[in-house]
């Protein structure tokens, strides 16, 4: 058959963008696409492009939505002279909301030292309680108290919040436990202090009066109440209780990309900062084409910044566990071929194509492209090689065969800014299934890792399709390293999902293995991922009663003249807050401790049995460390020593402060008469108090606490030994 091969139309990126500001090559490109739609729109963005990237209107202006490295030279105050929203700097990292008129000069903009365009997120979609062990927590078994998550902050990052539904009220239905919401979609204010957009709500009257979150890009969707439901439901008179069922909410239904999550992480912070309580916030979203999938990109910076401040997070591992989506190859001086499956165009409208990722190791740079073969594996058509090095510009054209035309565009890096490594996205788009497009690959040397990642046209794709053979000289693909961004950050719980297991009526138990779709680790840098794994199987829920999605109804309740109904879901989605709850039942246990030694204490108390079976040391790419352990984990956490800064209200006090020779214990009419002092480094030193005074004469100068274990919970004060 005769080959066809037209000339490739190449689309330069703006030569405004220069060295000043470093712009990733997938942002510069995917910023020249919006830059020439809003230019030949008169300035006003097509609904193409404003469902397909994070825009968004501000009063009256429309914004693209980025997240940034800032340098010494930042300055919010400057920023704003220019129109530019900036949030507060984490790690150095800011999101920034930018008028799409400056899109051509933002290389120039001051204090920046790297930016890049924020992806769109998606999510991930009454035994579990029983089968993580947390019902003993709650009852209190063998422990100084049952815990159920009191004066613990939950967030929920998400959409498709019922602020009205029983499940967040206490467990007398009298009082919401929602703290505030803040819907980053609804236009009418008032805004959060400090931000420019969305409306906040800060009392039981404007929750209940605006009943839920307003329709967004998701319609009136239900998964963030299904999600918080899991967390710490109060049940509402059902089995389906959550597991931290005495925590407060703070919701927040965010603008789909990762700007507006950083905004909405650093909005919780200062809530729980003013409440003076722990904050433990969950993620049921990821994506494979934000990032870069290390633990270096800049949203992960800004978690690991949060995280070193006691925010705990826990994300969804991922859903493509039963998907051939990847690829590594370890290439000296040779080429592959996989076929690229396509997701079925038949299925929606808003399908573009396939968008495949790969990332190399620094320094050593690589090529790829595509063949398109018949459906007896002829090659008819294919494309150059590509090579990381020597792209320089956006290329968007496309192959001919016969009648039909194979879309595809390209942008690379030779070292990305935040790894140093070669990077390459490709993506296609093929509307004939008669055809078989394939990813060819070559480099001289290093490892290459390559991902096949659904794109559509209106939104972000969040599941993989498979590589596949076609024919001699093809590799199929294989479901590692599947942990999804922002899941690989190092200041993350990433989460599992397994079936829980029950007791039929004959007495058997059954049930407790993984569930197929949960995604496989490790990190592409080899660090293991996912650390922990939590019920994510037909998990019984709350549903918004606003939802206009489908869904089969498991139970409903019926509250203030209203049905609130209950139904399974299954997904990591499911196991993320399972565990956000735990962490919470931790963190009542003992407030003090960090967020590194909550990560590590569901670690080494999770367990194994015959569905995990023995898992090494180093954890396992399915099941991280093991199936989570509430109970153990919360006698742990007690007996663990603590020294996050986080002062309580507590009915005693110390003085003077900083102090010398002498602490006075004041305020508590019964003191136990021996405390505890812990250093900085962790330290733990028996001390007596005698009349309530605590003799630290012999410490030396620097910062310590004061503990006491009464049959409650852990208490502690800190103080200065000059």
């Amino acid at each position: 058959m005769r080959k066809v091969l037209l000339s490739a139309f190449v689309v330069i990126l703006f030569s405004s963008f220069g060295q000043t500001v470093r712009i990733p090559s997938n942002s510069k490109a995917d910023l020249m696409l919006i830059d020439k739609d809003v230019r030949s729109n008169e300035g006003v963005p097509s609904d193409n492009i404003m469902d397909r990237f994070a825009i968004h209107m501000i009063g009256s202006e429309y914004y693209v939505s980025c997240l940034a490295k800032t340098n010494g030279n930042f300055s919010s105050a400057v920023l704003s002279e220019s129109g530019i929203i900036s949030g507060k700097p984490i790690n150095d990292v800011v999101s920034l909301k930018i008028p799409i008129h400056l899109i051509p000069t933002l290389d120039q903009i001051p204090g920046i030292q790297i930016l890049q365009l924020a992806g769109k997120i998606k999510p991930h979609l009454d035994k579990a309680v029983k089968d993580t062990r947390a019902d003993s927590v709650h009852l209190g078994i063998d422990l100084p108290q049952s815990y159920t998550g009191k004066d613990v902050l939950i967030g929920i990052t998400d959409w498709g919040f019922d602020y009205t539904s029983p499940m967040f009220y206490d467990t007398l239905m009298q009082q919401t436990r929602i703290l505030a919401a803040w819907d980053q979609f609804k236009t009418s204010g008032p805004n959060p202090v400090g931000y420019a957009y969305g409306t906040e709500y800060n009392d039981p009257a404007s929750l209940i009066a605006a009943g839920s979150d307003t329709a967004n890009i998701y319609s009136y969707s239900t998964h963030g109440t299904h999600v918080a439901g899991i967390a710490g439901g109060g049940g509402a008179g059902t089995n389906y209780r959550g597991f931290a069922f005495d925590a407060q909410f703070l919701f927040v239904t965010f603008l789909v990309d990762e700007g507006a999550v950083l905004d909405a992480w650093e909005w919780m912070y200062q809530k729980a900062q003013t409440e003076q309580k722990r904050l433990v916030v969950n993620m049921s979203w990821g994506l494979y084409h934000i990032g870069t999938l290390d633990g270096t990109s800049l949203l992960s910076q800004a978690i690991d910044g949060y995280a070193s401040q006691g925010v705990v997070f826990a994300n969804s591992a991922g859903n493509n566990g039963d998907v051939t989506f990847h690829i590594h190859k370890d290439f000296s001086n040779d080429t592959i071929a996989s076929r690229i499956n396509f997701y079925s165009y038949a299925s929606s409208g808003n399908v573009w194509g396939q968008s495949v990722h790969l990332w190399g190791e620094p320094g050593l740079p690589f090529e790829a492209g595509i063949k398109v073969l018949n459906g007896s594996n002829v090659l008819l058509v294919e494309s150059p090689f590509y090579a990381t090095n020597t792209i320089t510009e956006y290329i968007d054209t496309f192959l001919v065969t016969g009648l039909d035309t194979i879309w595809y565009n390209i942008s690379a890096d030779a070292a990305h800014p935040m790894n140093g490594k070669p990077q390459m996205r490709l993506r296609v788009r093929n509307l004939d299934s008669g055809l078989k497009v394939l990813l060819k690959a070559t480099a001289a040397d290093g490892n290459v890792h390559m991902w096949n990642v659904t794109e559509l046209s209106n939104d972000v794709g969040n599941w993989g399709m498979p590589f596949s053979t076609a024919g001699s000289g093809t590799i199929a693909g294989d479901a590692n390293y599947g942990v999804s961004e922002p899941s690989v950050s190092s200041g993350v719980i990433s989460v599992a999902a397994y079936a829980s297991a029950f007791q039929t009526p004959s007495g058997s138990t059954t049930g407790g293995g993984i569930a197929s779709f949960s995604s496989f680790g490790p990190r592409i840098d080899e660090v293991m991922k996912p650390e922990i794994s939590a019920p994510g199987v037909s998990v019984a829920s709350s549903i918004s009663s606003y939802t206009d999605a489908s869904y089969s109804s498991l139970a409903s309740v019926d509250f203030q003249n209203r049905t609130y109904p209950f139904a399974r879901f299954s997904g990591t989605s499911m196991a993320s807050p399972a565990v956000a709850g735990i962490c919470a039942l931790i963190l009542e246990a003992n407030p003090y401790l960090t967020a590194g030694q909550v990560k590590y204490i569901l670690k080494v108390t999770a367990r194994e049995d015959d569905n995990t079976g023995d898992i090494p040391v180093t954890g396992s790419t399915r099941w991280g460390w093991g199936k989570v352990n509430a109970y153990l984990a919360v006698k742990l956490a007690l007996g663990t020593t603590g020294i996050e800064d986080i002062e309580k209200e507590l009915t005693w006090s110390i003085s003077p402060n900083p102090a010398t020779d002498q602490l006075v214990i004041t305020g508590e009419t019964i003191f136990p008469d021996e405390v505890q002092i812990i250093s900085l480094d962790g330290r733990i030193m028996d001390r007596c108090v005698h009349n309530g005074v605590l003799d630290v004469s012999d410490l030396g100068s620097g910062k310590y606490w004061v503990r006491i274990v009464r049959g409650e919970r852990v208490e502690q004060l800190s103080f200065i030994r000059l």
